[in-house]
Formats: structure tokens, sequence, C-alpha cells
């Protein structure tokens, strides 16, 4: 019998079998950049939509001041 014990032994965790499916890194990187690109995406059309708005209103505005002239000028040539 040899004098190495149990208790002298380096024990290391086991690990267990190796895993037959890789870790699927390069489509995690492909889902977050898509993921980016989305995001960057829904930015730009959020901004989009603001200026648009911006200057729609800016518009209605401007038309609404054409309306008022009008009238003031049809009441003028009324009267």
């Amino acid at each position: 019998m040899s004098t190495t014990s149990l208790t002298t032994r380096k024990l290391q965790p086991s690990l267990g079998e190796p895993s037959a499916t890789p870790i699927p890194i390069k489509e995690i990187t492909e889902m977050l950049i898509y993921e980016e690109l989305s995001r960057a995406r829904i930015h730009d059309s959020r901004e989009a939509t603001q200026v648009r708005q911006a200057l729609d209103l800016r518009s209605a505005r401007r038309w609404d001041r054409i309306a008022r002239w009008a009238a003031k000028r049809a009441r003028q040539f009324d009267s």
C-alpha cells in the first residue's frame, strides 16, 4: 500500500463533460450589432419626425398669419 493517502492528494473539481455545442460568440455579436443598428434607426426616425412636426407647425402658423391678413384686407375693401 502506498503512503500517499487521499488527504495529501490535490482534489480538483470535476468540470464535467465538454459541451458538444460551441458558444455562439459570433451570433451574439451579430445580434448586438443589429440591435444597435435598429436603435440608431429608431433614433433617426424620431429626430426626423420632430423636425417635420416643427416645420409643419411653422407652416401652419404662416398660413394662419396669411389667412388673418387676407381677412383683414377683405374687411378693408368691404367697408
